[in-house]
């Protein structure tokens, strides 16, 4: 029995590996403290699991849903409207997805061919490159450095690469980079676009997870976004609802048009209570949102606090559940990662497992208990890594 070619190519083999080491250490009985994937550790707010509830109680919720409901992509138009100062036609320009990961990987399959060119950034989370492979397209890595703050500097594209690129991903806030951007630099995205016909896909998952005051831009609010682009978004983060599995894409009707004929190919929409808890959740109160955001800030203090203490410098983030640190003393970022497993009992990822831009990182995420947070510190700290 063989794989295909293609998924060879995708293989998460770097993040297959920090599970399995740590499973064979909790088997031994070691105490793990885990930071290294994104799941938000806390609950959907009250007012999203009651309308669950009821929902789910109902005998008529349990048929197929051929997409999402009129009333799910209102509250999208709403939402966006609300906090964006977006206008969104809800027929033509909202789209219901499974979260928005499976929206990222089915877009590539509904606009590329063989053998196109997408710019992707590095690093990056995995399905912005492995999309585009499972279709059949050459990537073109977007460094991200942080000579730039981990923001890509377009006019360095070059011009051979710009011209043939079929498609541009990008993510802000980033994972894992953890970088931000303002409104100019979706405005000059919007015309580089226009300038090499570069059609863009814009991941927004983490725009309500932001600190400090800083409020995150969609890339929508620029004109003219609509007419290059489309940009997901995803109850995950921002309601605590990663296990529901339901998102968005909204922007470009064309855009929309081919991923809803792929994903009429290869899925359903989402389950009905879940549709019903995520419209409760765009239309209810969005207090519950902002405590989210001040936990996480808190959480974010507490764990660079405690990493700088200890010797580990480590920069504090505008946004996002993530610390993109750099490996002290230069560090192998692998070594150190599984080094730090076995000493300390902390999980994290290798930059490396992100691109090649990554090498030397890690990402930490901030999905503990602030106690947990606490205990990770003095674990690292005994550890002998930090000098």
């Amino acid at each position: 029995m063989y794989r295909s070619r293609r998924l060879k190519q995708v293989s998460a083999a770097i993040f297959n590996q920090v599970a399995a080491k740590k499973q064979e250490l909790q088997k031994k009985g070691r105490e793990m403290i885990d930071l290294s994937i994104g799941s938000p550790d806390l609950p959907p707010a009250p007012h999203i699991l009651e309308q669950l509830q009821q929902e789910v109680a109902k005998p008529g919720n349990y048929g197929y849903t051929l997409q999402v409901s009129d009333e799910f992509r209102q509250a999208v138009a709403k939402w966006y409207n609300a906090r964006f100062g977006v206008t969104l036609n809800p027929r033509e320009e909202v789209l219901g997805l499974l979260g928005s990961q499976e929206g990222l990987a089915n877009i590539c399959l509904a606009l590329l061919d063989p053998g196109d060119l997408v710019i992707v950034p590095d690093p990056a989370y995995p399905i912005y490159h492995a999309g585009p492979i499972l279709a059949g397209a050459e990537l073109y890595p977007l460094p991200l450095v942080p000579e730039n703050n981990f923001v890509p500097q377009l006019d360095r594209i070059p011009a051979e690469v710009a011209d043939r690129a079929k498609l541009m991903i990008l993510n802000f806030p980033s994972n894992p980079a953890a970088s931000t951007v303002t409104l100019d630099f979706f405005r000059s995205l919007v015309e580089f676009a226009n300038k090499h016909s570069i059609l863009v896909l814009h991941d927004a998952a983490y725009s309500e997870l932001a600190y400090d005051g800083f409020r995150p831009p969609s890339f929508l609010q620029v004109e003219g976004a609509k007419e290059v682009g489309i940009e997901f978004n995803s109850l995950s983060k921002t309601f605590n609802m990663a296990g529901c599995r339901i998102g968005y894409a909204v922007g470009n009707p064309f855009m929309l048009k081919a991923l809803a004929e792929i994903k009429g190919h290869t899925d359903y929409g989402p389950f009905n209570p879940i549709q019903k808890a995520a419209v409760a959740a765009l239309t209810g109160p969005q207090d519950y949102v902002r405590a989210t955001a001040s936990r996480y800030q808190q959480r974010r203090d507490l764990l660079v606090r405690g990493l700088n203490s200890i010797g580990w410098k480590v920069s504090s983030p505008k946004a996002t559940m993530f610390l993109w640190a750099q490996v002290p003393g230069g560090q192998d970022d692998v070594r150190f990662t599984f080094d730090l497993m076995e000493r300390s009992g902390v999980c994290v990822v290798p930059g490396s497992g992100f691109g090649a831009h990554g090498k030397g990182y890690v990402r930490i995420a901030l999905v503990q208990k602030e106690e947990l947070l606490e205990r990770a510190v003095e674990l690292i700290a005994k550890s002998g890594l930090i000098s």
